[in-house]
């Protein structure tokens, strides 16, 4: 549970501001996501694989 405290004559907007911050910092929503639906380990790592040769293929193009 997050709690945010308030300051007298803080703003409201940068109170929500803060805790919209620290909301996204502890990875609640991104964990939601990730368990809505299930991969398997195989298919996490081929998508890895194909990620890392996407990136090395366009550093490739930057030294060409």
């Amino acid at each position: 549970m997050l709690i945010i405290p308030v300051k007298d004559g803080e703003n409201i907007d940068r109170a929500l501001k803060r805790f919209k911050r620290k909301f996204d910092k502890t990875g609640t929503m991104r964990q939601l996501r990730d368990r809505q639906h299930f991969t398997k380990p195989s298919v996490e790592r081929r998508a890895q694989i194909q990620k890392a040769q996407y990136i090395q293929h366009l550093r490739d193009q930057e030294d060409i």
